[in-house]
């Protein structure tokens, strides 16, 4: 089998070395090379045609998001991101991901000495992984902003939204989120993430998006125009029988916490019928059980069709496992889940 080729960018020779001796533990992964800045990364990437690259946010000379725009404009290709756990850190990293990066990861700390262990497992997904142009993206977003218009009648039927995604979920729910209008369904969302970055993400939906988007709290609760993500850490993201957010300590479930199969099982206890799921992009299959709970239930359920995820892994599982009831491109997913959700909805 092929080796995933990777190349290493970071300015500290100390972080390169941590990095490299992370992905060197995977016998499936070889480092091709290192770089201490963009300049130096941008000859890497022509001379040893890396599959994936990890790339700081912080560096001289370029900063990494603007690299990874150069990237991503004029030779698409999967970018980790990896990122410290500082304010400005997490939300470039948050801006990364918008930019097109697969994924991210923190850099060990104190008290998370052993983030990368997750590293060789990433690298090999985002290898994988869809990589669109930027410029599809933007025009993504465009359209997007564009759509809102169409809703302003819109009225919730009462139904609570339930959305679950993995890799790649960055983009795919700015780009459905940025569609919803003010008075959107009440929408929880668990989108697997280090626990040092979803508070920034929630923040950048928050700001691009008519809805209120906020972290999850517990005992929060769910009101039309009200959007709640799960947290990243050690506590699931649960509904309960009387619409508020519960916030739960437990294992990880599908080796994630939070789970997207906790949020959708406790959506199907809580809400039988009263609900729409819906599973996005992501790797593995957490999620495919909850959403068939959530249809067994009674739930109108969607997916994200192949063509336009990034990892074609979550919306797969939950379509063989029959827990999906109508697979949608991400740019029609939006107005189907409206239209679904409207007190004027035709039958």
């Amino acid at each position: 089998m092929k080796k995933v080729k990777v190349l290493v960018v970071d300015d500290s020779s100390t972080m390169r070395g941590l990095i490299a001796n992370a992905l060197a533990r995977d016998p499936d992964i070889e480092v091709v090379g290192q770089a201490e800045d963009p300049i130096q990364a941008r000859q890497a990437i022509k001379a040893l045609h890396p599959d994936v690259v990890t790339l700081d946010v912080e560096m001289p000379n370029m900063n990494g998001l603007d690299f990874l725009e150069k990237i991503m404009r004029l030779r698409p290709m999967p970018v980790i991101m990896v990122s410290t756990l500082t304010g400005r850190g997490a939300d470039e990293t948050i801006q990364a991901l918008e930019l097109g990066a697969i994924d991210c990861i923190e850099k060990p700390r104190p008290g998370n000495e052993h983030s990368f262990e997750e590293l060789p497992y990433k690298v090999k997904i985002a290898a994988s992984a869809r990589v669109r142009p930027l410029a599809d993206s933007e025009a993504n977003a465009r359209n997007a902003t564009n759509s809102r218009v169409s809703h302003k009648s819109y009225v919730a039927d009462g139904r609570v939204l339930a959305i679950g995604a993995s890799t790649g979920g960055v983009e795919a729910l700015m780009a459905l989120l940025s569609e919803f209008p003010e008075n959107c369904p009440p929408t929880v969302i668990t989108q697997h993430m280090p626990p040092a970055f979803t508070r920034s993400f929630a923040n950048r939906l928050d700001r691009l998006c008519a809805p209120k988007v906020q972290e999850a709290t517990d005992r929060a609760k769910l009101v039309p125009g009200s959007v709640f993500l799960a947290p990243g850490g050690t506590e699931h993201l649960e509904i309960t029988a009387d619409l508020r957010c519960r916030l739960k300590s437990g294992e990880r479930v599908n080796g994630h916490c939070p789970s997207v199969d906790v949020l959708f099982e406790s959506v199907a206890r809580s809400c039988k019928g009263n609900a729409v799921g819906v599973i996005l992009t992501g790797m593995g299959r957490d999620g495919a059980a909850g959403l068939l709970a959530m249809r067994n239930a009674g739930a109108k359920t969607f997916g994200q069709s192949e063509g336009s995820c990034i990892v074609y892994g979550m919306p797969k599982a939950a379509f063989e496992a029959g827990a999906v009831e109508k697979q949608l491109p991400l740019d029609k997913l939006a107005s189907a889940i409206i239209a679904e959700t409207s007190t004027n909805k035709k039958n």
